[in-house]
């Protein structure tokens, strides 16, 4: 029995059950039967270190804000060793009632050098007690798990916990309603996951609950692709008329990708049920063409086409292209943003045949009749309630989502297994080639230099910056402050500046002015990464490239070389970061995005390639299990065949019917 404030604690963090509790899996373990060298350089990676804290002190930095830190040196049984690492914790006033000198600690973090010091920052610790006997403790000398914190309850606590339940509990209350490895059922997974005798076996076990996790994904997957072809739709994409004047129109062929891809779409929209369909391209791929098609095919059959674009830049992007190209074939095409309404006056005769806009198209309900195709661009920069809510808009519409951020063939097929794939593979000739080159520690008088040779030639530049504003944390030169420097490094040259927090009409002049090359350099953050397209533009300089994304620089990169002149991309870097490193020269060397994004995914982990939240998996625990491809096929193999036994999961596997959740962008009715 737990004591009832530990039980509140536990109720508050979701927990209301000794089962639930024990499915709180430890997110990491410490083999602290040996621990890591105190090291004498920064660490790439995390380390867990043992020691002795030989001194505190709290520092302050104005307005309430500061530190405390502790200094803990190397040592065992009491004899201290030569080595010393600084521990930090900002703004944690609480720290100090906690840590104190002469107190033994198990520290784990990544070191760096801060000013010739060895600091780890916000490191995870756990104090040692004078009762951890090696002989009975579940905290030292043997593999030891650590949790995911939980508020009110040390993680030593938590430990003791698990311990207990694990002991009290009846097996048969701890099992699954399918298990998915009858050689390790449930209950003995549980106890061999909280309690390892080595890291290998906890390895294995981690395995075997991605693989449970796995199977109720794809559950979920291939029941939404047995419902969808269930589904009746609407036939779309008969006549061709619009479709054919467009390509005729084209003073360029499509390439071989292309033209695949319209062939999918046309078939899928010939079909009587709801396309539902991910075109995955890489930057400079030719997606907007194809999108171009379908909405045409939608618009020639008497509905309405709307695409969705996460950024206002983007979507008036798109409607200036689109009005460009579609305009002298007698399509009318509106914008739609929070900022920008130039559909209004088309509703006079029934509303827009072609609409392209914001999340805003969700707020505006006299604008949609018929809406029979919905493109959603960049699809995983909206939520899953964003997608599902446009889907909703329409009349069992054909739905196609593009992205231009490659990704890799394990994660495709674990978020959206339940869509077809169309992959724009090769890039249209005439793109100018990238040459992307890493400098360390470069002279600012060299950069300026070869920028000034690049804008004397006619092109224009952009100057990335990862940060909008100055940081007291952050250690990087920001856009605000490099504009006004490199307004003087250009004189007789015009600067500009755009970041997110700028207000979306002044955000707009900036684009309109670069575009039409009022501007010659443009001092940017990372809101240009996506599908802003100004043909002139060959240079990009990121600044403190390190910081950046993988997958990022190259979606970044991408803004260069549409107009046939030949780019540069410049990776400046202090060097001082052995991954960031690694990182760039991934970068230098490969210019294919899916190859870049396999990459990130190994560099980096899926948590971060996919950003969770808004792929709809933020609740995933065992990320780092996404890139077992064989795990993965046997998880679908056993939902494949969970379904084949039972179709809706109403008979023999019904207890699964609440891992069922319906977040996929697919097609609904209204």
């Amino acid at each position: 029995m737990l004591p009832s404030k530990e039980v509140a604690f536990l109720a508050a963090a979701g927990f209301r059950s000794a089962t639930e509790i024990l499915d709180h899996l430890p997110k990491r373990y410490e083999d602290r039967r040996r621990f890591d060298s105190f090291p004498n350089q920064p660490t790439s990676s995390a380390v867990c270190l043992r020691g002795g804290v030989i001194d505190t002190s709290k520092r302050h930095f104005g307005q309430g804000r500061g530190f405390y830190e502790a200094i803990v040196m190397d040592g065992s049984g009491g004899v201290f060793g030569s080595g010393k690492i600084t521990c930090r914790w900002f703004n944690m006033p609480f720290i100090h009632k906690l840590v104190a000198t002469g107190q033994e600690l198990i520290v784990y973090g990544k070191v760096k050098d801060f000013n010739g010091r060895l600091i780890i920052d916000h490191p995870e610790f756990e104090i040692l007690r004078d009762d951890d006997e090696p002989s009975d403790s579940i905290h030292i000398e043997r593999i030891v798990p650590i949790y995911r914190n939980v508020a009110g309850i040390a993680q030593r606590r938590l430990r003791e916990i698990m311990h207990l339940l694990l002991l009290q509990c009846d097996p048969a209350t701890l099992a699954a309603p399918f298990d998915v490895d009858s050689a390790m059922p449930r209950a003995q997974a549980l106890r061999t996951a909280h309690f390892p005798e080595s890291l290998a076996e906890a390895h294995a076990v981690r395995r075997r609950f991605a693989l449970e996790e796995f199977f109720g994904i794809q559950l979920n997957v291939a029941w939404r692709r047995t419902r969808h072809l269930e589904q009746t739709g609407r036939v779309l994409g008969r006549r061709t008329t619009l479709l054919t004047s467009f390509y005729n129109s084209l003073p360029f062929d499509l390439t071989e990708a292309q033209k695949r891809s319209i062939r999918e779409i046309i078939a899928d929209m010939r079909q009587p049920r709801p396309m539902n369909r991910l075109m995955q391209g890489d930057v400079g791929s030719g997606k907007t063409f194809v999108a171009m098609a379908a909405m045409l095919l939608a618009v020639d059959t008497g509905c309405q086409a709307a695409l969705m674009a996460p950024t206002q830049i983007l979507a008036e992007q798109h409607y200036l292209t689109f009005r460009r190209w579609l305009e002298p074939l007698g399509v009318r095409v509106a914008l739609r943003t929070a900022n920008r309404d130039e559909a209004n006056h088309l509703e006079l005769d029934g509303g827009a045949r072609m609409v392209i806009g914001t999340h805003a198209l969700l707020h505006d309900e006299k604008l949609f009749g018929d809406l029979g195709l919905i493109v959603i661009d960049e699809q995983h920069k909206f939520g899953v309630a964003q997608r599902a809510a446009l889907i909703r808009r329409g009349v069992v519409p054909d739905v196609l989502v593009m992205t231009a951020t490659p990704i890799p063939r394990t994660l495709t097929m674990t978020i959206y297994g339940d869509l077809d794939v169309s992959l724009l593979d090769e890039k249209p000739p005439g793109r100018g080639k990238i040459i992307t080159a890493v400098r360390v520690g470069a002279k600012q008088a060299d950069v300026t230099k070869f920028l000034k040779e690049q804008l004397s030639k006619g092109r224009q530049a952009y100057l990335v910056y990862p940060l909008v504003e100055e940081s007291e944390i952050l250690k990087a030169e920001s856009a605000t402050e490099a504009y006004e420097k490199w307004r003087k490094r250009l004189p007789g040259r015009e600067v500009g500046l755009i970041h997110g927090k700028l207000k979306p009409d002044v955000k707009e002049e900036v684009m309109r002015r670069f575009r039409e090359g009022e501007i010659a350099a443009l001092v940017s953050t990372t809101v240009i990464e996506v599908g802003v397209d100004v043909p002139n533009a060959s240079v990009m300089i990121l600044h403190h490239a390190e910081r950046f994304g993988l997958a990022q620089i190259h979606q970044l990169r991408g803004r260069i070389g549409r107009g046939g002149h030949k780019g540069y991309c410049v990776l400046l870097t202090d060097g001082r970061s052995p991954e960031g490193m690694e990182k760039l020269k991934v970068l230098e060397q490969c210019a294919d995005g899916f190859e870049i994004a396999e990459a990130d995914l190994r560099l980096r982990g899926p948590g971060d390639v996919l950003g969770t939240q808004q792929s709809g998996l933020s609740d995933l625990r065992f990320t780092d299990f996404l890139a077992d491809t064989a795990l993965l096929r046997q998880a679908r193999e056993i939902a494949d065949r969970v379904l084949g036994e039972d179709p809706h999961l109403l008979g023999v596997h019904a207890a699964l019917r609440p891992l069922l959740q319906d977040t996929a962008p697919m097609p609904m009715a209204h």
